[in-house]
């Protein structure tokens, strides 16, 4: 074995597995295999023009030789981005912990309490700061996050607004800039008419719907907006406000100056900078519009015995189940990120979270006293942070740069200074240097801090926040590391088996991969520093575009949209921008397989396209007919079509070209959803099948974890004449000469994780990538030929194979009285999180391992699978309490007293022998998701409910 091989140690089977599961298979040799598996006409006939691979230790010196060429200046150019601490308990024991950032998104309730609870805290914490009662567990950044609240307002209007076609939303000129690019992109689709000005001069008009406000604002200004809001109201007109989430220790939170919606980042909890993210956004809101509010809601409820159980809360109201009716795409959030800025707050607790908050406010209030006394003025008169400062500004960037410190440049004479939670009293000296230099003064030291406040007594926050227990206990590390590993425990994640869900694929995260992530040279870099000073990122970006180019067949990529989601609605919007670039406003209809993903109906219509269903045909392949029909009959409105290849059916369908031909002929564009890039990779690619636009899933196919929930990123990749509309940014030049507005906040998206897969490529390198590729449908066909004879794949290719998942058929159990949901939670008992379930058929399980996975594990679900089947074949539908029914198993009912179930403790248990080595218990019995909608709880209990147990 090749011990300096990251291929070896990343994919899963040796080669002495090879020979033994190529012959369950059927399969006379690997080639063999994927040659029945992928259609000739689109295989790539030579290799990736990528470089060979390095080993692991080759490349982590290449990284550290990398992350060199960042300059770190102590940066105070805010606009949303703040150096902060993130504590080492939080970084040893979650960032860098594969226990949480290896977890799925929490469907499988029953084995995610550990998540759920962080994130319910999460929630709370942001509903107490925000004043709003209701807050969801995480949006992508804060752009995104206020384009949500405008299109949530939009929806939401009263009918005599809908009826008179009220379009018009207010923006404050103070809004952050790249937030203003954002909603840009989201108002056009919609049809809402942005208007920017100045609050202070808003005539309240009926024309207008909704407003949003930012608080403080862009340059640090704290304005009393309780009559502004007051009168918006009285003229029914709703307000969001984007809030930054440290200041509202001290400033009066806008649920209690009556905001509709608080939206904004929690970065300043904890987390990098990391060039722009991945960072949590917030979004609070009014009770009433639970069942519109985006992303998802951590509810509590209770389990089959009774006992408090978490779960996200209202999952028939997420929006891709809704497809064409969704008003939001949001599918992945900011689940690793959320409970990384939620524990920072359990850490430091209320009173810590005021001690930061004042000593941020207090530097700034001290270095204000001191530049006046050099001279300066100072334009801001109520601020929490950030200072505007009357200077030459050409001479004090280059004073300053020399000294390395970066400030925002407003104009000429204009210099903006955002302190942070990292500022400290010798920092404040190094900017009072700065200042003094240019004015030819002699410095004024500060040793201590002022104790006065800047903020107006009217707009000081009077009321307490974080009063629940939780946020009251864990303020020594000892006491958090515990808590931690306590809700850790609670979690499965693929440090202890395989998750083989379908379409998500859940592979190994590679140590070496995450190593960068936590080098300071690559975490405390602000988004908006020039570039020569994230020389290391500027080159791992560019070279991750590059190789992204070369794996798609592209000659484009932007990597801004930070979810699979958005890159679906960032790919429609390039198409949209191309056909009006050509003179074809008209061209709005957006043809989609029955068989897609929700997200992609969602998208579409997000980017103002109306959807046009095409049939599957019996084999769950797209009907060539009825395309090429509803391509003809609109062909003049054509603007494209969403197709996902391999298809959401784990089948490479032969007729792909045929289908882009169609589409193109009549004028449209073809984009290929690739959330199943991890059977393309080196073998095929979107360009080869005639795709011009894709978007691909990095915490998929390229090693991103999955975190929870979230972080994920979904850059685009787009054929030559799309490449002028990809998306820009309105602080930092990026994109096509021809770009489309921001799809979110930062140039370059979620930057700090795309390291990973720039690992990712260049350990495996070409070889390695097109090896994955392949051991990925081995893997994938093992599992079903395993499978034969005791379950039915509902889908296979045309040669009888599987791509990299398979759908299998549990629709006939309900004979014997069991859903496939008995099926999920029985596998907990077994050890295994449940494949993806119901889709994107109804009473199925879609599986796909991934290459990572080993023969021995592989051969372990397989086990599992089969034995739960034995299981089925035991029970009746008159008898309803069985073992399948009453899964999962806590170790609570196991060693309970009384066990009347017709079946015994170790069946229940141990069903396998290779259980007891490892044996995973769930914390809760299975979850009442009916008893949740109904009684919806979605914050911590109040402190009084401790009390009242004690």
């Amino acid at each position: 074995m090749r011990t300096d091989s990251f291929a070896v140690r990343h994919i899963g089977p040796g080669e002495g597995d090879l020979g033994h599961m190529l012959n369950v298979t059927g399969a006379e040799s690997l080639e063999d295999l994927i040659s029945e598996t992928i259609p000739d006409d689109i295989r790539l006939n030579t290799p990736l023009e990528l470089p060979h691979a390095l080993s692991e230790s080759e490349f982590i010196y290449h990284i550290q030789k990398l992350a060199s060429s960042n300059k770190v200046f102590k940066s105070y150019i805010g606009l949303g981005y703040h150096q902060t601490f993130t504590p080492s308990v939080i970084k040893r024991n979650i960032l860098e912990n594969p226990g949480w950032y290896t977890a799925y998104t929490p469907y499988q309730a029953e084995i995610s309490q550990g998540r759920l609870e962080a994130l319910l805290n999460f929630q709370t914490i942001i509903s107490d700061l925000t004043g709003m009662p209701l807050a969801n567990a995480s949006l992508l950044d804060e752009g995104t996050a206020a384009a949500e609240a405008m299109a949530m307002l939009f929806e939401v209007r009263s009918r005599e607004q809908k009826k008179n076609g009220t379009v018009k939303f207010f923006v404050s000129e103070e809004i952050l800039p790249q937030t203003l690019s954002v909603l840009r992109t989201r108002a056009v689709p919609l049809g809402v008419e942005l208007v920017t000005g100045d609050p202070g001069n808003f005539d309240f008009s009926a024309e207008y719907y909704g407003a949003i406000l930012q608080y403080p604002g862009k340059y640090g200004a704290v304005n009393d907006y309780r009559e502004f809001v007051a009168k918006a109201h009285e003229n029914n007109i709703s307000i969001a406000v984007a809030a930054d989430i440290l200041s509202l220790a001290l400033l009066t939170p806008p649920g209690e100056f009556g905001a509709d919606v608080v939206v904004g980042t929690t970065q300043r909890f904890g987390i990098p900078m990391g060039y722009g993210g991945p960072h949590a956004a917030y979004f609070a809101t009014r009770e009433e519009y639970k069942r519109n509010i985006p992303g998802r809601i951590i509810g509590v409820t209770k389990d089959t015995a009774g006992n408090r159980a978490l779960r996200m809360a209202l999952q028939t109201r997420e929006q891709h189940i809704k497809r064409d009716r969704a008003t939001s795409n949001i599918c992945t959030a900011q689940v690793l990120l959320a409970v990384m800025a939620g524990m920072y707050a359990v850490y430091h607790g209320p009173e810590g979270i005021r001690y930061i908050a004042n000593k941020v406010h207090h530097s700034a209030v001290t270095l204000d006293h001191i530049l006046q006394q050099l001279g300066y003025e100072q334009l801001n008169t109520s601020y929490f942070d950030t200072l505007v400062v009357r200077a030459d500004a050409s001479r004090i960037k280059e004073v300053a740069e020399a000294r390395e410190i970066n400030f925002l440049y407003i104009d000429k004479q204009t210099v903006s200074v955002a302190v942070n939670e990292a500022t400290s009293i010798d920092d404040l000296n190094e900017i009072i240097a700065v200042f003094a230099d240019v004015a030819a003064k002699t410095p004024v030291i500060v040793e201590t801090l002022t104790g006065e406040s800047a903020i107006p007594v009217e707009l000081q926050r009077q009321s307490a926040f974080m009063e629940n227990e939780v946020f009251n206990r864990y303020h020594s590390e000892t006491a958090l590391m515990r808590y931690l590993k306590k809700l850790e425990r609670r979690d499965l994640s693929l440090t202890h088996s395989m998750i083989s869900l379908g379409s998500c694929t859940m592979k190994l995260n590679a140590a070496s991969e995450m190593l960068p992530l936590s080098m300071a040279q690559w975490a405390n870099i602000h988004p908006f520093v020039p570039l020569e000073q994230a020389a290391g990122y500027q080159q791992v970006l560019g070279e991750l575009e590059q190789q992204l180019n070369v794996i798609t067949g592209f000659a484009g990529t932007s990597l801004q949209p930070n979810s699979g989601a958005q890159g679906e609605f960032a790919g429609l919007m390039v198409i949209r921008a191309y056909h009006e670039a050509n003179g074809s406003f008209d061209r709005n209809i957006c043809l989609i397989p029955a068989s897609a993903h929700g997200t992609n109906p969602a998208s579409a219509v997000m980017a103002g396209m109306k959807v046009v269903v095409t049939k599957t045909d019996e084999r769950g392949n797209i009907d060539v007919d009825d395309l090429r029909q509803k391509a003809e009959k609109y062909q003049d409105n054509l603007a494209a079509l969403m197709v996902t290849y391999p298809s959401t059916h784990g089948v490479f369908e032969s007729s792909i070209r045929e289908i882009t031909k169609i589409i193109h002929h009549h004028g449209g564009q073809v984009y290929m959803d690739g959330a199943n890039m991890n059977a393309q990779v080196g073998l095929t690619n979107p360009a080869t099948i005639g795709a011009d636009v894709c978007h691909l899933n990095l915490h998929k196919t390229f090693a991103i974890p999955h975190g929870g929930g979230g972080p994920g990123v979904g850059p685009i990749c787009v054929a030559d004449h799309l490449v002028p509309f990809l998306p820009s940014n309105p602080v930092v030049e990026t994109g096509g000469n021809k770009g489309i507005t921001a799809i979110s906040a930062a140039p370059w998206g979620s930057a700090l994780v795309c390291l990973i897969s720039y690992a990712y490529i260049k350990m495996l390198g070409v070889n390695g990538l097109t090896q994955a590729t392949r051991y990925a449908i081995l893997n994938a066909n093992y599992i079903k030929d395993r499978l034969k004879g005791h379950f039915d794949v509902l889908y296979t290719g045309e040669k009888g194979r599987a791509a990299h998942e398979m759908i299998v058929d549990c629709r006939s159990f309900k004979k014997k009285g069991i859903e496939v949901t008995d099926i999920a939670k029985r596998l907990i008992d077994y050890g295994f999180h449940a494949p993806t379930v119901s889709f994107p058929v109804a009473g199925t399980l879609m599986i796909e391992p991934t290459e990572s996975e080993n023969r021995e594990e592989l051969d372990r679900f397989c086990d599992a699978m089969i034995a739960i089947r034995r299981e089925i074949e035991n029970t009746s539908p008159e008898q309803q309490d069985n073992i399948l029914k009453n899964a999962p198993h806590t170790l609570e009912m196991l060693t309970a007293e009384e066990w009347n179930y017709p079946y015994t403790r170790e069946q229940a248990a141990f069903p396998l022998e290779h259980i007891r080595e490892n044996k995973f218990w769930p914390s809760v019995r299975r979850v009442d998701d009916a008893y949740g909608d109904r009684n919806l709880m979605c914050t911590c209990a109040p402190i009084e409910t401790y009390a009242e147990a004690e």
